[in-house]
């Protein structure tokens, strides 16, 4: 249930960037809105659905909006970028701060930058003559462990683990304290 179709025109799915309009009656005035964001979740069934559109605004604050489907104020939806997600919610974003809040994976590439990868690739030609040119490099010689050093290693990730434990603690009391 991650993707759904509006008016039978565009079907958009979680993890995309969608522009929608939607109609502002202020008093006598009205207006299109535009508010664009990511698809954080799709909900309901059939004539009951809505969906979460999420976007940071300019002073990086979070906003949510949930749109029902067949809502009469909402005028056009666009897809601007398709997603590539693995979930159908994508709740986790709420968490982070900045850019990495908005970003998701995108599931196409441009032509262009197909291309410009392609003229970097060195020809079959150079790769080899590279190949030939370059030694084998030898591999420093690993000892290992003894049984004696290991317990000593162990001990000292234990003296570790407890002395972090420790200051855990002490943060906790010093909270307690205030």
């Amino acid at each position: 249930m991650n993707r759904t179709k509006w008016n039978d025109q565009v079907t958009f799915h979680v993890g995309d960037t969608i522009k929608v309009h939607q109609n502002i009656v202020e008093g006598e005035k009205k207006r299109t809105q535009i508010f664009s964001g990511l698809v954080i979740r799709i909900k309901g069934h059939q004539g009951l659905t809505s969906f979460t559109v999420r976007k940071i605004s300019s002073s990086g604050v979070g906003v949510e909006r949930i749109y029902p489907l067949n809502a009469p104020i909402i005028l056009k939806i666009e897809v601007v970028k398709q997603g590539k997600v693995k979930r159908a919610k994508l709740y986790y974003l709420r968490d982070r701060i900045g850019k990495k809040a908005t970003k998701v994976q995108d599931s196409f590439v441009k032509k262009q930058d197909i291309e410009a990868v392609e003229d970097l690739k060195p020809s079959t030609s150079e790769v080899e003559e590279k190949v030939e040119k370059t030694e084998p490099e030898k591999k420093p010689d690993v000892k290992p462990l003894e049984a004696s050093n290991k317990s000593e290693l162990k001990k000292e990730a234990r003296a570790r683990r407890k002395a972090k434990k420790k200051q855990k603690t002490e943060r906790k009391e010093r909270k307690d304290i205030r």
